[in-house]
């Protein structure tokens, strides 16, 4: 693994290539279940493999731009699930043995794993949202907007891991003026928005063109991808506690995209979150 950044780089450019090059660690409960299914991998099947490392944005991204790297880029393969499948069993299994994890790696940095885990956490929650507005809309992707929203913070997860003073630096601005934007923050501090920053590197690993449109926040004009936004939204909004001053626009907005009354939106919202 290379080491951990503690200044930002100059362009855009250089991030990208940073993260696209830097191995991308994963969660110690990943590494453990991929340690412990290895012993009867012939038990084993791709759906299996993915419903029990399907929560780990980071296994899922490593599995994505494994596949952009080393298969055609119009096989269409957009979630964990298709890659294993593409792969087969036991080359995942060989390709993915005895990965580094995301706990070895901020080690020492124990306000950075805290940090690193509210964004997990907030992603997880994204990823169940949009989920349930994807199936309450009936769309056919709903598994690949599952998976977008689950992703939709990669690059604030690799900078965690990466760089995790700059991350920190980022959180104590934000917390000293919780008017800050978060891209503002991030410009302040590392020279770039890592929502461009993510655009890019998707780009650089050639993950799938429908998950390239789902992560960019520009094309909200489409319902999937209003779907994904509004998942992470409210999720962000929701994490800690229902009081957020900015919910109710939220809901009038998830009502409008799921033609639901607002009452049922929330309703809708509170069962997802059980």
């Amino acid at each position: 693994m290379p080491p951990l950044l503690d200044r930002p780089l100059p362009t855009l450019d250089a991030w990208v290539a940073h993260f696209r090059d830097a191995p991308v660690p994963v969660l110690a409960d990943s590494a453990d279940i991929l340690a412990a299914l290895s012993v009867n991998e012939d038990a084993v099947d791709a759906h299996t493999l993915a419903e029990a490392l399907g929560d780990d944005p980071l296994l899922t991204a490593r599995a994505l731009a494994h596949v952009g790297r080393h298969h055609r880029r119009d096989t269409g393969i957009e979630t964990l699930t298709a890659a294993i499948v593409l792969m087969g069993v036991p080359p995942f299994f060989r390709t993915f043995a005895d990965l580094p994890t995301m706990e070895d790696r901020l080690a020492d940095w124990p306000a950075a794993q805290e940090g690193l885990h509210r964004v997990l956490d907030r992603a997880h929650r994204a990823a169940r949202f949009a989920l349930g507005f994807a199936v309450q809309r009936v769309d056919r992707d709903a598994m690949v907007i599952r998976e977008a929203a689950l992703l939709h913070d990669l690059a604030e997860m690799l900078l965690w891991c990466h760089a995790p003073a700059l991350a920190l630096e980022i959180a104590a601005r934000q917390q000293a003026n919780p008017a800050l934007r978060s891209e503002a923050a991030q410009c302040a501090v590392l020279g770039v928005a890592l929502a461009d920053v993510q655009l890019a590197l998707m780009k650089a690993w050639s993950l799938p063109e429908l998950l390239l449109q789902l992560a960019d926040d520009r094309r909200a004009e489409t319902g999937q991808v209003r779907n994904v936004l509004l998942a992470v939204r409210v999720a962000r909004h929701t994490a800690l506690g229902w009081e957020n001053p900015a919910l109710p626009d939220d809901v009038a907005d998830i009502a409008q995209l799921l033609r639901l009354s607002p009452a049922s939106t929330l309703a809708l919202l509170h069962e997802i979150n059980d």
